[in-house]
């Protein structure tokens, strides 16, 4: 088959295409003919070398994000079936492999049918955000109908995401961004209220919007100062969840409001094996709020074919990308 491989890490460049074996199915596994896939930053960290310890063996085919039609089911599947549209983050990290093929080997536990409703490109942009955002505000934050959310990143992957999931949690969703245009995608993501960080300070926003209390969970999805940030507009007893902390903090604040941090990183039950059916789940959970137009997917308006992907990538890493940025296999 077809695919786009890396023999070794660095730029966008090292992207070859290449012809290599068709994976063959196995028990609890299906063959996913592959439609499409998106690239989220750890796709580029993996591409990089920045983490060796999830990154796949060389010759390397990376993304972990898929949406196609099952091809084969392996032994003991009983979920899916051939011709079935199905989507997922299922490989592309360490010991399986990626969606940048004309075929992906996926464990039937890391996948989902697909939302009707949605092309196989925009299914693709969901996987790894929309499960990201729900681990963190669900089974970490576990945040309720009323609390006040915060939300970082209105117009990113896992941001644009986690405003849905909250507002449909009945929280009070609060959203920051550095443009006018992001905030505006805030607002018809749900948003209650916009921030723009770059006019107003932590300390002005916490005591504009909650008369000085602090937010009852802040959901960080940039990391590094922003992270710092976030414990400053935290409420006492609040809850921090962020999906970056490869970084070093001050955990003083932590203790001063008494508040709890969380951090999610989605990609451990991909490379262990451990609770995979949990990301089944919420993909599940996902398709039915895209059923009942309850969540939506932003996308980039550049689409990239796979042999494109090497520019796909350079798009996302300029930081002009305003949703995902997606890619389809032109030999689907």
């Amino acid at each position: 088959m077809k695919a786009q491989v890396i023999r070794e890490f660095g730029d966008p460049s090292v992207f070859q295409p290449a012809e290599i074996p068709k994976p063959e199915v196995k028990p609890g596994h299906v063959l996913i003919r592959v439609a499409a896939s998106s690239v989220n930053p750890i796709d580029s960290k993996v591409r990089q070398g920045a983490v060796k310890g999830v990154s796949p063996d060389f010759p390397a085919v990376l993304h972990g994000d898929v949406a196609g039609v099952v091809e084969e089911v392996g032994e003991g599947v009983t979920s899916f079936k051939p011709g079935d549209e199905v989507y997922g983050c299922a490989g592309g990290f360490k010991g399986t492999g990626g969606a940048l093929a004309d075929y992906m080997l996926a464990d039937s536990a890391l996948i989902a049918h697909k939302p009707p409703s949605l092309t196989m490109r925009e299914a693709a942009a969901l996987p790894l955000v929309s499960i990201t955002a729900w681990l963190a505000l669900f089974d970490r934050a576990n945040i309720q109908a009323g609390q006040n959310v915060l939300v970082h990143g209105s117009a990113g992957g896992v941001g644009h995401v986690g405003i849905q999931l909250a507002k449909w949690a009945g929280a009070k969703v609060y959203t920051t961004a550095s443009s006018p245009d992001k905030l505006e995608i805030g607002k018809q993501l749900g948003a209650d209220f916009t921030i723009c960080y770059r006019d107003e300070t932590v300390e002005e926003y916490v005591n504009k919007y909650t008369e000085g209390k602090g937010f009852d969970v802040v959901f960080d999805t940039v990391g590094g100062k922003n992270l710092d940030r976030s414990f400053e507009a935290a409420a006492m007893n609040g809850t921090v969840v962020t999906i970056a902390a490869r970084s070093t903090h001050d955990l003083s604040p932590l203790h001063a409001k008494g508040l709890s941090l969380h951090v999610v990183f989605m990609l451990l039950s991909i490379v262990t094996g451990v609770n995979r059916e949990r990301h089944g789940y919420i993909l599940e959970q996902v398709t039915k709020l895209v059923n009942e137009g309850k969540l939506r997917p932003l996308l980039d308006a550049k689409t990239f074919s796979f042999a494109e992907v090497a520019a796909a990538h350079r798009h996302l890493e300029s930081g002009k990308a305003v949703g995902k940025v997606t890619l389809v296999n032109e030999n689907f």
